[in-house]
């Protein structure tokens, strides 16, 4: 039987895996179903919506050059006319990337509280950013780690050096 894309047949569930399931449609010939292609909401386990011997409906999508033959299950479903999928991500559900509620342009025009440069060069609204009194600063330990990063280079610098015998010491 040649399988064409575009058809809509009958098979069963013969493997399931973290990326798709593989359906047997007849006659030995498998294809996959892509995770992506099994449900119109988003699916985060497979096993959660198919299981080994289903039997399921599905359309042909593509077939590769080497045999491989790609499914779907959620094309097969007939739907009435005028059907709109679900948009992925309209839960704000996981792979979401779209703007936050209210990013868009302020009503009244003009930026947004809190935006852009701050008055004084600084980041803190014009005030200078000061620890609190027994905590060391962002700078202070900045500093301590680049003087004791030097500090260990440096002797690590003359273990390996006197390993070899020293500077400029020639090895026979």
């Amino acid at each position: 039987m040649a399988i064409e894309v575009g058809a809509k047949l009958e098979g069963k569930v013969t493997g399931i895996t973290h990326f798709g399931a593989f359906v047997d449609l007849s006659g030995g010939v498998t294809g996959l179903v892509h995770i992506s292609e099994i449900a119109d909401n988003y699916v985060k386990d497979v096993k959660d919506h198919l299981k080994i011997d289903d039997v399921v409906k599905v359309k042909v999508i593509n077939v590769d050059k080497d045999g491989k033959i790609g499914l779907s299950i959620k094309q097969a479903i007939d739907r009435p006319e005028g059907y709109v999928p679900p948009q992925r991500g309209g839960d704000r559900g996981p792979g979401f990337s779209g703007p936050r509620p209210g990013a868009g342009p302020r009503p009244g025009g003009g930026p947004r509280p809190g935006a852009g440069p701050r008055p004084g060069g600084g980041d803190r609204g014009g005030r200078p950013f000061k620890a609190a009194p027994g905590k060391p600063s962002f700078e202070d330990k900045v500093s301590r780690f680049l003087k004791d990063s030097e500090e260990r280079i440096s002797s690590l610098k003359k273990n390996t050096e006197s390993k070899r015998g020293g500077r400029g010491a020639k090895r026979v």
